[in-house]
């Protein structure tokens, strides 16, 4: 072993020569305690640093060293020695680095937890925040994907759509991650190519899923506002029924202000909508109508062609919806307090629920 060895990590194969030569002159094997001994400075061979390809060569050395005084039976004996020796200290390297990788992932999970839903001091958690790669001093803003099943850190999903950011962007001040089954990226907010990009490759990746990109927002609190604003952003989407595979908080921001006072909602749809309870079939036809026409930009054609109705049948259903309501949806005030009820509807699962 050359002095540079010695003087690096060579405390780290201490005792090896001795245990080869041991059973070299006996022909036995390893005893437990002599494999327990080499699985130990695995471990901390793997706990200083050092790698198992540089462990390995070391070990090599020293056995070298060894067979130059070793002849006949015991010179014979040493590759099997060499054999179980290398096997016990890779397998000591190995289970210290899952150990290691282990206690990172619950690290890794912890912050990401805090992170998301504002605990820990501020700024114990700013200063984990550098450690995974975000300076929370500026703004960042959060998307949040979603699909068909749900995802986890590891997953085929979740690598496919990481290695695309790497590959697009290097290791840049970005953490990908998961929450609840879905995809979370956070990025800082003046960047928002790298949100673009993340929302393009998940959609791929999740096979038509839907993403939801929150507004920027500054400090800590504001990765958690971005976050719930990606997350609501999905939850209205959903019950409005809008299909744009990309969302942005920043667009839907009227529907969180119309669903905050959920009795005022509640007393507007009764008193605008209800009377279409009276008709023949219930109120759910004509609510679809209602749906479909202001969809469509107010377009009857356009309307009927969606319910797959004749456009004579659509302007039927739009003149019982005046006589019912005494709302005529053509009407530009009237329309507004028709759309707005509609909306709130939608919000509520109104007809389906009760109010």
């Amino acid at each position: 072993m050359t002095e540079q060895q010695r003087a690096g990590h060579g405390h780290l194969v201490e005792g090896y020569a001795r245990i080869l030569t041991d059973t070299c002159a006996t022909g036995r094997r390893l005893s437990r305690d002599e494999l327990a001994a080499l699985r130990a400075q695995g471990e901390r061979a793997a706990e200083a640093g050092v790698g198992l390809r540089a462990l390995v060569r070391d070990h090599l050395t020293a056995a070298q060293e060894v067979r130059a005084g070793l002849t006949g039976a015991a010179a014979d004996h040493l590759l099997i020695a060499v054999s179980q020796a290398v096997d016990a200290f890779a397998e000591g390297h190995e289970r210290a680095q899952r150990l290691a990788i282990r206690k990172e992932e619950a690290a890794r999970r912890e912050f990401v937890d805090d992170l998301l839903h504002g605990r820990s001091d501020t700024g114990r958690l700013a200063e984990r925040a550098e450690r995974f790669g975000l300076l929370l001093s500026h703004a960042h803003a959060v998307a949040v994907a979603e699909g068909p099943e749900p995802y986890e850190d590891g997953s085929a999903v979740t690598r496919g759509v990481e290695s695309a950011l790497i590959a697009r962007f290097g290791h840049r001040r970005i953490l990908l991650t998961t929450k609840n089954g879905r995809l979370i990226c956070v990025a800082p907010g003046d960047q928002g190519e790298f949100l673009r990009h993340f929302a393009k490759q998940a959609y791929g990746a999740t096979e038509g899923g839907r993403v939801a990109i929150g507004r920027a927002h500054p400090g800590v609190g504001g990765v958690v506002q971005s976050y719930e604003e990606a997350l609501n952003a999905l939850e209205f989407a959903a019950r409005m029924g809008l299909d744009d595979p990309v969302l942005h908080a920043a667009d839907l921001l009227v529907y969180p202000v119309l669903a905050r006072d959920r009795g005022a909602m509640a007393d507007l749809v009764r008193t605008v909508l209800g009377p279409l309870q009276e008709a023949r079939g219930g109120a759910r036809p004509l609510v679809d109508t209602l749906m479909a026409y202001f969809d469509s930009g107010c377009v009857a054609a356009e309307a009927a062609r969606r319910l797959s109705l004749s456009v004579r049948a659509m302007t039927y259903r739009l003149e019982r919806i005046h006589r019912l309501t005494g709302a005529d949806p053509s009407d530009p005030v009237d329309r507004y307090t028709l759309q707005t009820a509609v909306i709130g509807a939608r919000l509520l699962g109104w007809p389906d629920q009760p109010l």
